[in-house]
């Protein structure tokens, strides 16, 4: 199957590296115009560039998705260069500091809330605006397994992973008759550099005997992995999925 993104323009944040990264090149490769949205605004051109000598049509945009503002800019900013926008892929997303439920901190809970949960929020609220007005667009927020399970010293991870299904069903729910669709995804043991941190920060061995105990297909996950089931739910092969959280896990939560 040929997923084509011919004449759309889909959009990416969290887009300067791993999962986001990934997508960003799936959608280019399938003919759309990407926006490459990412704090990291050199990273983010770096990729833009990249795409671009490729002969992709590229936007890079420096975007805090905690900030309200800057997430109205950005999509302001996509539909001003290329007049519409038909996909989005809401990926941004950190990790919390491990600790047991008595011992977070607020700090570390409004900044994992601000961005996994409230930055989800964000992001559909406005481009749902603009796809509103088109009639047409489709979503995909990046859950978790987290969203799915419970874990120990993960809890606001958890707690906000969670909380983007339960935004992605209501929200599918409303714009449902309107042409919009939208899904999740859960990636399982990725390897992307925020496994890569988790592993420098001594979570290593805890991360195998999961990997080796829970993943019945023996294995990590590749990046590109995720993107192809991101790019799949953003295409007509899609059209009638909508309100779906959708696990690529090598088989985690099967047990």
């Amino acid at each position: 199957m040929i997923l084509s993104f011919e004449n759309k323009v889909a959009l990416v944040t969290g887009a300067a590296s791993g999962l986001g990264l990934a997508t960003s090149k799936a959608f280019a490769e399938s003919g759309a115009s990407v926006v490459l949205a990412d704090w990291n605004e050199e990273a983010a051109q770096s990729a833009a560039k990249e795409l671009a000598a490729q002969g992709h049509k590229t936007l890079a945009i420096r975007c805090d998705v905690s900030d309200d503002a800057q997430v109205e800019a950005m999509v302001k900013q996509t539909v001003a260069t290329f007049g519409k926008l038909d996909a989005a892929y809401n990926n941004a997303g950190v990790q919390n500091v491990l600790a047991e439920t008595a011992d977070t901190t607020r700090e570390d809970y409004d900044r994992v809330m601000g961005i996994n949960l409230r930055g989800v929020w964000s992001c559909m609220k406005f481009e749902l605006q603009q796809m509103r007005k088109q009639g047409s667009g489709a979503i995909v927020n990046c859950s978790s397994l987290g969203g799915l399970l419970g874990g120990a010293e993960r809890g606001v991870y958890h707690a906000a992973k969670h909380g983007v299904i339960g935004f992605t069903k209501s929200a599918a729910l409303e714009y449902a008759a309107r042409g919009i669709r939208v899904n999740a995804v859960c990636p399982g043991m990725i390897q992307t550099p925020m496994f890569d941190k988790m592993i420098a920060e001594g979570q290593g061995d805890e991360l195998d005997r999961m990997l080796k105990a829970f993943v019945p297909m023996g294995r990590m996950g590749r990046p590109e992995e995720i993107a192809d089931a991101v790019v799949w739910l953003c295409s007509s092969a899609a059209s009638y999925v909508t309100g779906q959280s959708i696990s690529v896990d090598g088989g985690y939560v099967m047990r």
